[in-house]
């Protein structure tokens, strides 16, 4: 699991429903520009908002669309244990190569529940598992928390960090001591100094319509060429200051349709406001992807 994956957002129609059509168009766009793999069912995908009949038919739907020399990463978070197993036993018999376990989300718990959850439901997949560390939104891992499930777990190999904590990079670098976690970053921002702090690679929502950029800081970042990281790593930057304006993942979904990828309403009315800053994105976004 080392490259660059891209984190695949849940067209709709404009009922609601998924929208199956748009859905293969993002996975081959994704695909076509030479992702490492593809990850579902996380932040980007908006994995809150779907039952579970339509988390698993979109599993089914990309496993048969993805090369043999992709992989493809699965998010299980739901809400219930018993909901969270059985998706990651549908993942990973549907060809999913990890899965990603995020910590509850909604209600909060401490640290030690957080390990007997995590725990419970990898030996109970005996499969890989990532912990998906994302805070905005779950509960919140502590360092030591990963460290002692990295350590102490079969099943548990890694990591997503989207905390946007640039001392975790260091940290659990160091701790690997030639140890196969994998390393993952989460957070668009930390990525230039995630790879140079020898991080195995990222898991990106802002690949998830511009794949090109994150797919040449990576390339770039393993060639050595600090140069040209920095110089897209500014890009990047830009981007995501643009987009941060919007809840998450909408600047994703806005971006997909300014490459002509609409992925249908967006999970809320829009304010006049909202619909400006679409409007403003709009028109800076075609200046910018041609400094790529």
């Amino acid at each position: 699991m080392k490259g660059l994956f891209a984190a695949v957002v849940t067209p709709i129609d404009s009922d609601g429903r998924v929208d199956d059509a748009t859905f293969d168009r993002v996975i081959e766009f994704l695909l076509s520009m030479g992702v490492h793999g593809l990850c579902l069912g996380g932040a980007t995908g908006e994995y809150p908002h779907f039952q579970a009949r339509e988390r698993v038919a979109l599993i089914r739907r990309a496993a048969q669309q993805m090369p043999r020399n992709r992989a493809l990463l699965v998010g299980i978070g739901g809400q219930s244990v018993r909901r969270v197993i059985k998706l990651g036993r549908i993942a990973i018999d549907e060809g999913s190569e990890a899965l990603l376990l995020p910590a509850p989300m909604f209600y909060r718990y401490e640290q030690d529940d957080l390990r007997a959850y995590c725990t419970h439901v990898s030996r109970e997949l005996a499969a890989p598992c990532l912990l998906y560390d994302l805070p905005d939104f779950t509960n919140p891992f502590a360092p030591a928390t990963v460290l002692s499930l990295l350590r102490e777990e079969q099943f548990i190999v890694g990591i997503k960090d989207s905390s946007g904590k640039q001392e975790n990079l260091a940290a659990f670098a160091s701790e690997r001591h030639g140890d196969g976690w994998n390393l993952l970053v989460g957070d668009d921002r930390m990525l230039a100094r995630g790879l140079a702090a020898g991080w195995d690679g990222g898991i990106s929502g802002v690949a998830g319509f511009c794949p090109e950029l994150l797919l040449r800081l990576y390339q770039n970042a393993v060639a050595g060429q600090s140069e040209e990281v920095a110089r897209l790593q500014g890009l990047l930057d830009e981007l995501i200051s643009k987009i941060a304006v919007f809840p998450t993942p909408w600047g994703i979904r806005i971006g997909l349709a300014a490459r002509g990828l609409s992925t249908g309403p967006l999970p809320l009315p829009l304010t006049p406001r909202r619909r400006q800053q679409i409007e403003a994105f709009n028109a800076w976004f075609p200046g910018w992807l041609e400094r790529i």
